[in-house]
């Protein structure tokens, strides 16, 4: 008997994010699909493991016109989902892991940051290819679960290489795609492979607190220089060539340097 692909999806954004729902519907058709994601919004929690006091795991019904799939929400970080997808509800070895639909860009070095990377990090580290997507929204969409935001493209481009990753795989060395969407694209949109930029895309920005008590938070806004930014990284091809930036990323955070030159570098 030969079994239907099995697809993990989680979000960042938490188990009521439409962008999480537009990822299952796009590829409901090519697998078995599994749903855990975080209860509440986990934005910016990478791929951390929080303690938790409540460590129960809820069956949820999701708001899906292709059916019912097995969905379920936990207290839980992204990364913690995924590993508890794997752990303790999978009943197979799952195919692919889909992090996303995320609102909001992805970009340069502040990948790490996110949980919608950090999911897909948990993914590959059990041997999982996987997908992290985002789509550009305006920044004060980036922590609410506002039905303004068309994601309609971004489900394009996630059934596509859901498509492909599942008939290909990856190639050997790369662990997960990391892929951004932006809001002008359209289907017809090319999309470029990319590096993933050395420069910070979101620059924090001073809160404008007087006393160190006032309740006022540090904001950010993108931070883009045509003239420094790498002319083959996921911030240029993503905010000036404005096409849709996939990035080829691993788990293996070894700098790409002979071992011999540290040795040689630092030795008495």
């Amino acid at each position: 008997m030969t079994h239907r692909p099995l697809i993990l999806i989680t979000n960042d954004d938490g188990i009521e994010s439409p962008g999480l729902h537009a990822a299952a519907e796009a590829v409901a058709d090519l697998g078995e699909l599994l749903i855990v994601a975080p209860s509440t919004q986990r934005t910016g929690a990478g791929r951390s493991y929080p303690p938790v006091n409540d460590k129960a795991i809820y069956q949820v019904e999701l708001p899906l016109s292709t059916g019912h799939p097995a969905a379920y929400k936990a207290d839980l970080s992204p990364a913690q989902a995924v590993m508890t997808a794997v752990v303790e509800l999978a009943e197979r070895p799952i195919d692919l892991c889909i992090s996303g639909i995320n609102y909001g860009e992805n970009l340069g070095s502040g990948v790490t940051i996110s949980g919608t990377i950090g999911a897909a990090i948990e993914a590959a580290t059990f041997g999982i290819p996987a997908l992290a997507l985002s789509l550009e929204t305006p920044k004060e969409f980036h922590l609410n679960h506002s039905t303004e935001i068309d994601f309609g493209v971004a489900a394009h481009f996630t059934r596509l290489f859901a498509q492909r990753i599942l008939a290909r795989g990856l190639l050997p060395g790369v662990d997960f795609l990391k892929i951004d969407i932006p809001a002008s694209a359209t289907a017809q949109t090319p999309w470029r492979s990319t590096t993933v930029s050395r420069h910070r895309y979101y620059m924090p920005v001073h809160s404008g607190r007087k006393q160190l008590h006032d309740q006022l938070q540090i904001g950010y806004q993108a931070n883009i220089d045509p003239d420094t930014i790498e002319p083959e990284s996921d911030i240029y091809i993503f905010s000036i060539e404005r096409q849709v930036a996939v990035s080829p990323m691993t788990i293996d955070l070894t700098a790409p340097i002979h071992l011999a030159d540290i040795t040689r570098f630092y030795r008495d």
